[in-house]
């Protein structure tokens, strides 16, 4: 399928409308430690219109030994306390997750967890503490913070907004010269697409792969009747017209409710539904001096029916033409009273030839295990899984092709994740 939003996106950005997007400061990072000790940490930083925050959190190593009755203070936080939500410094968020207070929002808490980038609209002064009121944990959050002056921000405006200008130049030049003909011959356009591939994957993967390739699972066997379930599961998915495609490569067992807070806790977006909404959000984003992370994707089928959800995570920058991505639909069965969700993964790296119809179309990473175990990882990571297991079902598949064409290979297992 076609996509072009690809080229409209491009073109407007490409006719004038600002990019605005924030580089590496050279400011001094600063590291706190945050407890349950107290309510409020003091980072004693001012903070003008215009600056931005860096925050990143990890919790402190601490034996088992030592945790004694209280959980351990993760930035995350834990499902370990028992402490009512209404009670909450910042009520629906997770408990004992590390939180910011800016005195220019009357004291409202806002999330910050294992990371976040604040953006600051008015003069304020920012605070620190973990989302407990009469709770305790055991240990301390260290919280690195990097603060980006307004004329720092302004200073690398130009520079990032022309290489924003240039990626897309080119990942809009590689879909007209395959869609239309215009520009560059087949021979070129097949280079610059290695090229946009080879570009976009090498910044993806250091910004996302590299950082999500171990995966601790577990060596129990699966539940007998989930291993049932699993076993009557279609294997792979299919497009309108019944071409098969992805393969099913993972399932998560847990509410609507809670696989969308766990995704987006692992920093996932939803992906957009709508092709002409796409367009006008990533030209009012990018305006607005935002990120656009949610890229439509093309509806498959499965069960009979269109994807439930649509998930992506990449970089601002290469999301045109590289994103790791998955579809989820919740299964016509439950396992012991839950939901059951079946996903097909998948990583984006460049654009590629339909060979349905000689259109572009984006190519995936032809090793698509690589995408299942980074959907575990990033669920590991963000501590909402509570087993993950790999499950090798009847029948398969280890060399297929997807529905555009475009030849993959796996080892033929599923993750299965049971959420916290």
């Amino acid at each position: 399928m076609s996509r072009p939003w690809i080229v409209l996106f491009a073109a407007a950005v490409l006719s004038g409308f600002p990019l605005i997007a924030q580089a590496p400061s050279s400011a001094p990072e600063l590291t706190f430690q945050v407890s349950s000790a107290q309510p409020w940490t003091d980072t004693g930083l001012d903070l003008g219109v215009g600056d931005a925050v860096t925050i990143s959190a990890t919790k402190t190593g601490i034996s088992s030994s030592d945790a004694g009755a209280d959980p351990t203070c993760d930035p995350n936080g834990s499902n370990a306390f028992s402490e009512k939500s209404s009670n909450l410094p910042l009520p629906g968020a997770p408990a004992g997750a590390l939180i910011a207070k800016l005195n220019d929002h009357g004291g409202t808490p806002v999330l910050i967890g294992a990371s976040k980038d604040l953006q600051i609209d008015s003069a304020t002064h920012l605070f620190l503490g973990l989302n407990l009121s009469m709770m305790q944990c055991h240990g301390a959050v260290e919280v690195k913070l990097q603060r980006k002056s307004a004329s720092d921000v302004g200073a690398h405006q130009k520079t990032r907004g022309e290489q924003l200008k240039s990626q897309l130049a080119t990942a809009a030049q590689v879909f007209m010269s395959g869609q239309f003909g215009i520009g560059k011959s087949e021979s070129n356009s097949s280079n610059t697409t290695s090229s946009t591939n080879s570009d976009s994957a090498n910044s993806e993967s250091s910004a996302v792969s590299s950082a999500a390739v171990v995966l601790h699972t577990s060596g129990t066997p699966l539940d007998s009747d989930l291993r049932k379930l699993i076993d009557g599961l279609p294997r792979r998915v299919n497009d309108q017209f019944n071409n098969l495609g992805d393969m099913v490569n993972f399932v998560i067992v847990g509410s609507e409710k809670d696989v969308q807070a766990a995704l987006e806790a692992a920093t996932w977006h939803i992906a957009d539904a709508d092709n002409k909404k796409a367009v006008l959000s990533a030209i009012m984003e990018t305006y607005e001096s935002k990120d656009y992370l949610t890229m439509p994707m093309s509806t498959l089928f499965l069960f009979g029916r269109k994807q439930d959800f649509g998930y992506e995570m990449a970089e601002p920058i290469a999301m045109v033409a590289s994103r790791h991505h998955f579809r989820i639909w919740k299964a016509p069965f439950t396992w012991k009273g839950q939901e059951v969700w079946v996903g097909a993964g998948t990583h984006d790296i460049g654009f590629a030839k339909d060979k349905r119809n000689n259109s572009i179309t984006h190519k995936i990473d032809p090793a698509v295990d690589g995408e299942r175990d980074n959907i575990g990882s990033s669920l590991q990571k963000a501590n909402k899984g509570k087993t993950f297991s790999y499950y090798l079902p009847p029948n398969p598949v280890q060399d297929a092709r997807n529905a555009t064409g475009d030849g993959y290979h796996s080892d033929g297992r599923m993750l299965v994740i049971l959420l916290q």
